[in-house]
């Protein structure tokens, strides 16, 4: 799995099958400040991922 870290512009290659939670514990990233891309397509959290997606952790940023 390829996957694109927003907050740190980090690319890493990973063996990983599971939830987007479960990756995001992994990664030890916070799930209510993040997005996640699968293909170009945002994902939830109880989606599956496996190791032929590409995956992009997007920062979320809200203003006012």
């Amino acid at each position: 799995m390829k996957i694109f870290i927003e907050k740190t512009k980090e690319n890493k290659t990973l063996e990983f099958s599971g939830s987007a939670k479960e990756l995001l514990v992994k990664l030890e990233l916070n799930p209510e400040a993040v997005l996640i891309a699968r293909n170009g397509a945002l994902v939830t959290l109880d989606e599956t991922l496996s190791n032929t997606d590409e995956i992009k952790i997007l920062s979320v940023i809200s203003g006012g």
